[in-house]
This record gives C-alpha cells, sequence and structure tokens, in this order.
C-alpha cells in the first residue's frame, strides 16, 4: 500500500513567508506567482488570504519580520511533491508549509460562525463593561472650582497690566 494517495482531490493548505526586503505591493505580486505556481501544477485554489506583515518568531536568514499568506487548494496527491519542489526552489520565500486540511461541512462552518459571533459578543460586554469602570473611576472635577479660575484668570489679568503698566519698572 503506498503511503501517498494517487487518487482523487485531496484538500490542501499551504502557508508561507515572504521575506521583508519586499514591500507590501512586492509581497502581493509574490503571493500572485505562487498562485500562479499551484495553478500550474493543476491546483484548483479554493481559499486566499495574505495576512501582511507579522514578526518572526526566530530569524530566518537575516529577517525578523516577512509577509505571511494562506492558500488551501485541491490537488490530486501524486501532484504535491512537484509543486513542493517548485516552492523550495523559489528564491521569493523564506518558508513554507503544505498541510492536508479536512473540508469542513456546511453544518460545521455554521456552528464555527455561531461561535465566532458568541466570542465576539462576549469581548464586546466585557470591553463596555471595562469603559463604564474606567469611567466611574476618572476623577470628577467640581464646576465650582472652574468658576473660580476664571475669576482668577480675571485678577491674574488686571495684576499683569499693573505690573505692566508700572513706571518704576526698570
Amino acid at each position: 500500500m503506498s503511503k501517498t494517495k494517487t487518487s482523487g482531490l485531496t484538500h490542501y493548505e499551504i502557508l508561507f513567508i515572504i521575506p521583508n526586503k519586499f514591500t507590501d505591493d512586492e509581497a502581493k505580486k509574490v503571493s500572485e506567482q505562487v498562485e500562479k505556481i499551484l495553478t500550474d501544477g493543476s491546483a484548483s485554489i479554493t481559499l486566499r488570504d495574505y495576512w501582511g506583515k507579522k514578526k518572526l518568531a526566530y530569524e530566518i536568514k537575516h529577517n525578523s519580520f516577512g509577509y505571511y499568506s494562506l492558500f488551501e487548494f485541491d490537488l490530486n496527491g501524486a501532484q504535491l511533491a512537484a509543486i513542493d519542489k517548485s516552492l523550495r526552489l523559489f528564491s521569493d520565500i523564506l518558508r513554507h508549509q503544505i498541510v492536508v486540511k479536512k473540508q469542513k461541512t456546511a453544518e460545521e462552518l455554521e456552528k464555527a460562525k455561531k461561535i465566532q459571533a458568541r466570542i465576539e459578543s462576549k469581548r464586546a460586554e466585557k470591553k463596555k463593561v471595562e469603559e463604564e469602570k474606567a469611567a466611574e473611576a476618572a476623577p470628577k472635577k467640581p464646576a465650582k472650582e472652574s468658576k473660580r479660575r476664571s475669576g482668577d484668570l480675571k485678577d491674574l489679568d488686571q495684576k499683569l497690566e499693573g505690573i505692566l503698566n508700572a513706571k518704576d519698572l526698570i
């Protein structure tokens, strides 16, 4: 029995890192080149996700930052080795990893959306509570002090005027 699946399409996911020597627009072009390598290898891409510039966990070839990009695609298992070799030889990629990804059913996607919505509502609720606590903890300024200050400014202006108009300053 073979370890590689030779018949039927398998769903894969590839995550790759583009070095920081490129600008954001150039990194997107490199990502398009990787997409072309995949489609030339007869892969049908189902998801494209460009994550942008992120800090790497450790330096890779003297790069501390890189542009992350993720693709999901369907491909015959026998052709995966050729695509992997092409990507290893592609010099504009720091690292890449291809893994088999289980395709989610419509029910699983709906369940994931509900969970995500619940998480977002809890985050919003928590943020609201924190903002209310911060508003309560903020010191309140009495209105009387502001009136005193405006009165104090008038007095200060009069004193300053008196000093400037004095003839014996020098």
